[in-house]
Order: structure tokens, then C-alpha cells, then sequence
């Protein structure tokens, strides 16, 4: 697993599989970082969104046009084009909205499956109170990628934010060691 910083979106490299992208006409910079990291493109083969926000999948379309596949959870697709408007607003004819007749489509349920048959050893659950298309990838060695969840110390400062409070609850059942955001540094639980 490899993080890489190209702008203000952590990416993460998992084997092949890239979970997160930055903003639209951020590519120059990501290509510049996988080289800094000595990560051939050839070897990513999908991409996948922790939710649908625009500083989340910027790249998605981009990249889809290379050969990489998108993974979406069921529960996400309605929200694929979630930031077309926006981005079509800021960057015009430059940004291409996701085909999402193009990704492979997986449940939750068959996550696990899937990760394994690429590879990784992990699988997907639901994350809600940032995004009702929110997941977090969680991996057998203890890594799990959140990418917007509001930290678990931030849980008080929420007061009754139950939905938040079981997103933590779900993740916290996998015994992970180490939280890798999207926007934050890396946070040890153990």
C-alpha cells in the first residue's frame, strides 16, 4: 500500500487498485506522484470512490479512459453524478462525467469475494454519516481507508450523531490498527 499526495485528496495504491482520486486537471500531478513512488500505471487496474464527491473522483472518468475500471457498490450508484453540476461548473467541456454503464458493479456482499479475486485480502462496509454513498475499504492486515469519515475522537463533539456513531461502531468490529483518510494524516488505534 502506497499514499500518495498529489493535491488536497489522499490517494491510496492497494495492489493494483486505486482508492480515491483528487480534483479534475489534477492528472499531470498524479502521474508525477506514481512516478515519484515507482508505481507503474500499468499496474492499477481499478479505481474506487470512497463517496461521490468532487474532490473524491475527479480523476475516475480520466483514468476510466486508460483501461481502469471503476468499482461501485450498489448502494452508490445514485449518487455517481452527485458533482457532475459542480464540476461541470468549474471546469466545463474539461471534465467528462462517469460512465457508470462502464464500472463493475458489486454488493457489500460480495466485496470480500471480489478484493480477493484482485488480490487484496479485505472487504467493503457502508459508511453513511458523511455520505449516504460513503464506504470504507477495510483490509485483513489491519489497514482501513475511510476517505471523509469524521475522526472517532470528533464522536462527542457530533452529540447524538448516531449515524456516525455506528459508521465507528461497523469499523471498529474489524479491529483495525492503523485509519487512513482522506484528507488527514494517517491515525494509529492501537
Amino acid at each position: 500500500m502506497k499514499k500518495i499526495k498529489y493535491g488536497n485528496t489522499n490517494t491510496y495504491v492497494i495492489n493494483g487498485l486505486i482508492f480515491d482520486t483528487d480534483m479534475p486537471e489534477t492528472m499531470p500531478q498524479f502521474f508525477k506522484a506514481m512516478k515519484q513512488n515507482d508505481i507503474p500505471l500499468s499496474s492499477i487496474k481499478y479505481v474506487i470512490a470512497s463517496h461521490y464527491h468532487p474532490d473524491h473522483i475527479g480523476l475516475v472518468s480520466e483514468l476510466m479512459d486508460m483501461g481502469i475500471t471503476l468499482i461501485v457498490v450498489e448502494h452508490q450508484l445514485r449518487f455517481v453524478h452527485f458533482a457532475d453540476e459542480i464540476l461541470k461548473r468549474q471546469y466545463g467541456d474539461n471534465y467528462h462525467a462517469i460512465d457508470e454503464n462502464r464500472a463493475k458493479v458489486i454488493t457489500l456482499e460480495e466485496s470480500r469475494p471480489f478484493l480477493m479475486s484482485i488480490g487484496i485480502a479485505g472487504e467493503i462496509v457502508p459508511t453513511y454519516s458523511h455520505s449516504e454513498d460513503g464506504i470504507a475499504l477495510i483490509l485483513d492486515d489491519g489497514n482501513c481507508f475511510v476517505g471523509d469519515l469524521e475522526p472517532q475522537t470528533y464522536i462527542d463533539a457530533y452529540g447524538d450523531n448516531l449515524a456516525l456513531k455506528n459508521d465507528w461502531r461497523r469499523i471498529a468490529a474489524y479491529r483495525p490498527n492503523v485509519i487512513h483518510f482522506g484528507h488527514m494524516n494517517d491515525k494509529m488505534m492501537r
